[in-house]
């Protein structure tokens, strides 16, 4: 489990993250969501001890990271798949963090195929691999440990769409065993697909947090009639909520025979009425981030 309470970071008066607190819990993807400049690197920087807060705490299972005897047997962290020596081979790599960690030399073996990195892949230099493969290494490197927690930052990046099906099933298999995820990235598809949970942030603060089911459910009604006017005042009046929706129907939170038995008594003739569709996830990040968002200005 991953548990952030009230962390704030300032650099002199700007606060870069400002009073973030959320749970990430076991069996679940969290997804960690934000534009650029929300603070989403700064938060998952306090939360691996490699950042200072200016005020707040973090956990990982129970503990501050920097408490934890061997933090890499705790949790696997992926923040910058760059970040790799350049003159080192991938398994060179992979060997000196086992030593370090206490773990035998079968477990890069076991790590490198896991991921999908080949013998002759992990024989070459890092500076000679693709920003796909040093993300496959990055992801050895934190899953070495044998985990129980997981933080990725963009894991996805430079993946074809095969090996961000497979990065996909492999986080879903993590949490599927009693894992802990949280997972940054901009690929709303993919994260719509992936997470059990979800945390927006947009100016250093948390915008929205609850599972991605929860989130992502929009009214769960949407109908037209002769009288959209009347029929509107009158799912109202019941105690439901009505908003005209784009396409110039109605959208309630009634369910379909509550918004017929709603018309009749109103006698209403109703011309449709079908179950909504759930918000998508792309729809919900641009709604909630909207005020919080950059826009690029090309000159």
């Amino acid at each position: 489990m991953i548990t952030a309470q009230h962390l704030t970071k300032r650099y002199g008066d700007r606060a870069a993250v400002d009073d973030i607190s959320f749970v990430a819990r076991p069996g679940r993807v969290t997804g960690f969501l934000g534009p650029n400049g929300a603070g989403k690197s700064t938060t998952m920087r306090m939360l691996c001890g490699l950042t200072t807060p200016t005020s707040g705490t973090s956990t990982i299972l129970g503990k501050p990271f920097r408490a934890l005897p061997c933090p890499g047997r705790s949790i696997g962290v992926l923040l910058d798949a760059s970040a790799q020596h350049a003159g080192r081979t991938g398994r060179e790599t992979l060997a000196l963090s086992a030593r370090l960690m206490g773990l035998p030399a079968a477990r890069v073996d076991e790590t490198l195929a896991q991921v999908g990195l080949t013998d002759q892949e992990a024989r070459g230099r890092t500076r000679t691999y693709s920003l796909g493969m040093r993300q496959r290494l990055g992801l050895a490197h934190a899953l070495l440990g044998d985990p129980a927690v997981l933080m990725l930052d963009e894991p996805a990046n430079g993946l074809d769409p095969a090996g961000i099906r497979w990065m996909r099933d492999l986080l879903r298999g993590f949490a599927a065993e009693g894992g802990t995820v949280l997972l940054s990235s901009h690929l709303l598809r993919e994260m719509e697909a992936v997470c059990d949970d979800l945390v927006i942030i947009g100016g250093g603060r948390v915008l929205a947090h609850d599972s991605a089911a929860a989130l992502l459910s929009g009214p769960s009604t949407r109908v037209r009639s002769e009288d959209d006017g009347a029929l509107a005042s009158a799912l109202a009046g019941a105690g439901h909520d009505v908003e005209r929706a784009d396409d110039g129907s109605l959208a309630t939170t009634a369910a379909t025979h509550e918004v017929g038995r709603v018309a009749l008594a109103a006698a209403i003739a109703l011309t449709e009425l079908r179950a909504a569709t759930t918000t998508g996830l792309e729809q919900l990040f641009f709604d909630t981030t909207a005020p919080h968002g950059r826009e690029e200005i090309s000159a």
